[in-house]
């Protein structure tokens, strides 16, 4: 007996080595180190006939968060039986029935007394620990043993619900429930869900449990390989299978969802998918899948590899075909009493990079406190960008100041309409406007047609064309001719824009609206460019006062620090500018000299041989570039002791980065949108953090 003891504890110890355990630890961020331990413990047996039985359940329902006690048994089995979805469980009572297990008597009905005594355990075990509690249990010939109890996994909804519920309850404190959400979990209440007009339109092929949040499109894939391989070619899978088990791991992280054949609420896939918050169906016993064929008959309907489904994850449903999708309910009650109590703590501000005026409306609703990039450029790009784009090509081609200054003129009412439709959006919050930024070049027609006209509305030959077009070609163009660059090169490109801000302001006032625009200079690494700057928006702001017949009008002249340069002499750029945004997807690039675009290729080796901890574009370094971030704040505000500070890039919105920002003192974040709420949580851990 003790060889095998010991050869049962040698074996727990190598599985930390296990392909499936390293991969886990990765996807999960758990330190390879820790190692684990083991528990030598008497076994008790649930398979010694009909009075012995092995379950699996929750203190509350971790689908849903509902203060139910939720669960499923196996009469006559061992507990990996449940887990591993080979028979479908019964439930362990009426609150727990679904569609594939109501006809199965309720470890309620069938062991009331045992069933008695499990109900007060469970309620004891959640008061001590304070916490949603994942139980297994085994009865062994009538009598009931606890086998272990764990704070249980539960998906975003569930999260936000459970934490908002025990501080009403007086289990934990509010300071405890904003530290019992993780971003990520938040994330999920923002999950995309199934147009409920087209939902209504569509039967469902097969209907399982729901054991993962929001709906998912894509193309059906039989195994974990393929899932990974098709994923890695940009393709969106849905990965099918009887039941998944631990080799599957890969597969169902690269997977848009995940469907299953057998299994229970409590099954490998179900338990996965809710950690992470992926979409995900189980139990679909409708489903006979052929693994050789590669195919799946539902009820009657062929579904092969590569054929297009949708899952709904909160309802169960397998739908054919790819459904249009919308993002989740924006009025989510739970979400918004959870970022109250989160607001009550953080210190940051939190802004958007907002674009529209839908943007900003948006993100409103999302909670943010301003607009911290309102990026110029992007009335060129989508709908309705014709008319100023066409303006904006005449003023790139334009060879002599009459006729870029044309050209201008006619871009003017576009710029103004587009900013002034923001400014009102937002009611008085601050708006930064990014002065045109990207390189030029990037606006000039590929499509002859359009040079044709191009060309003839400047009333020159397409070979002239040609040539105008050509000298703008740069070899490196993110680091050429643009930004501030272009501001200096051409002044009047500066001055269109600040008075078309300037402009929607006044007309604003005027109409008893509040505004408070702030204009950003980008790509500045020296003073005197920023000085330069600066001169045009003073002489614009006294016009534009004398042309409305007003004595003064709220704004902030500010710069992008975004160069490595602009860093170091920041004490010098403080005394011009009264507010520093980090740009820090462009001072990532130039720190680190990685081209954002094509660090694709090698970034995946970086972080598997632990060159890097993170993907730099998506959360901070903060040993380096975070360095630089630390010495721009401390010499700027040497200088200018209440200078403003921010950052917009998208790491606004990125946990780690948001705590960062926090650590180093800075006024406020800002991100997209749907971020706003996860740098809302963010900025309130950080704090709580500190605190620790």
């Amino acid at each position: 007996p003790y060889q095998q003891l010991w050869g049962g504890i040698g074996a727990v110890f190598a599985s930390w080595q296990g392909k499936r355990a390293v991969s886990y630890r990765r996807i999960e961020n758990i330190p390879h180190e820790w190692g684990t331990a083991v528990t030598v413990q008497t076994m008790v047996f649930g398979n010694m006939g009909e009075t012995s039985a092995t379950g699996v359940a929750f203190t509350r329902n971790p689908g849903n968060g509902e203060n139910k006690f939720f669960g499923e048994y196996l009469i006559n089995a061992q507990g990996e039986d449940v887990v591993a979805g080979i028979r479908t469980p019964a439930p362990i009572n009426e609150y727990a029935k679904s569609e594939h297990n109501k006809e199965l008597v309720t470890l309620e009905k069938a062991m009331p007394n045992l069933y008695r005594e499990l109900y007060g355990i469970q309620k004891r075990l959640e008061k001590h620990y304070r916490d949603m509690q994942d139980i297994e249990f085994t009865i062994e010939k009538g009598r009931l043993f606890m086998l272990q109890c764990r704070v249980g996994k539960r998906n975003g909804p569930a999260a936000v619900r459970m934490a908002i519920d025990m501080v009403k309850e007086k289990l934990i404190s509010k300071k405890e429930a904003v530290m019992r959400v993780t971003p990520s979990q938040l994330d999920e209440l923002l999950h995309p869900i199934i147009d409920p007009k087209i939902e209504l339109e569509h039967k469902p092929v097969a209907k399982g449990l729901p054991a993962g949040p929001g709906a998912a499109s894509g193309m059906v894939v039989f195994n974990a390989p393929d899932a990974v391989n098709w994923a890695k070619e940009g393709k969106k899978v849905i990965l099918v299978r009887e039941e998944t088990n631990p080799e599957d791991v890969e597969g169902m992280r690269s997977a848009q969802a995940i469907l299953t054949a057998r299994g229970g609420m409590t099954s490998h896939a179900a338990l996965v998918a809710r950690g992470w918050g992926k979409c995900c169906v189980v139990g679909c016993s409708a489903l006979h899948i052929d693994g050789k064929t590669k195919t799946i008959n539902a009820g009657g309907t062929l579904i092969k590899e590569g054929d297009w489904v949708t899952l709904n994850g909160t309802k169960g449903n397998v739908y054919l075909g790819q459904l249009k999708m919308m993002d989740a309910s924006e009025e989510n009650k739970l979400l918004f009493e959870f970022l109250k109590i989160c607001d009550s703590f953080r210190r940051l501000n939190v802004r958007t990079n907002a674009d529209t005026p839908e943007d900003a409306r948006k993100a409103r609703m999302f909670g943010a406190e301003g607009i911290g990039l309102f990026r110029t450029e992007h009335m060129f790009y989508g709908k309705g960008s014709e008319a100023p784009l066409f303006c904006l090509r005449k003023m790139i081609i334009s060879k002599t100041a009459d006729e870029r200054k044309k050209a201008l003129d006619e871009l003017f009412p576009f710029v103004k309409a587009d900013i002034k439709g923001t400014l009102e959006a937002m009611q008085g919050l601050p708006v930064t406007v990014r002065l045109l930024d990207p390189p030029l070049h990037e606006f000039i027609p590929r499509e002859e047609k359009q040079q044709v006209e191009l060309a003839q509305s400047l009333g020159i030959g397409l070979e002239e064309f040609g040539k105008r077009a050509n000298a703008l070609h740069e070899n490196n163009p993110m680091m050429g001719h643009r930004g501030v660059r272009l501001g200096i090169t051409y002044p009047e490109v500066t001055e269109m824009q600040v008075r078309a801000i300037f402009e929607a302001a006044a007309e604003l006032l005027k109409q008893g609206i509040k505004v408070h625009p702030e204009i950003m200079v980008p790509v500045v690494c020296a003073v005197k460019e920023l000085t330069d700057q600066m001169e045009i928006c003073k002489r614009v702001y006294q016009e534009t006062l004398k042309k409305y017949n007003l004595k003064k009008m709220p704004h902030m002249l500010g710069t992008m620090i975004e160069i490595p340069r602009a860093s170091l002499i920041a004490d010098k750029i403080a005394e011009v500018a009264e507010f520093f945004s980090f740009g820090t997807n462009d001072l990532t690039q130039m720190g680190f000299g990685f081209s954002r675009d094509d660090i694709g290729g090698f970034l995946p080796d970086y972080l598997n041989k632990g060159i890097l901890a993170d993907d730099p574009f998506q959360t901070i370094d903060q040993e380096g570039i975070g360095q630089l971030m630390e010495i721009g704040i401390t010499r700027g505000r040497k200088t200018r002791k209440e200078l403003k500070v921010g950052i917009c890039g998208e790491h606004g919105g990125e946990a780690k980065s948001v705590e960062f920002c926090h650590k180093l003192g800075m006024n406020y974040v800002s991100c997209s949108p749907f971020r706003v709420p996860i740098a809302r949580l963010a900025a309130a851990q950080a704090v709580l953090k500190e605190k620790k």
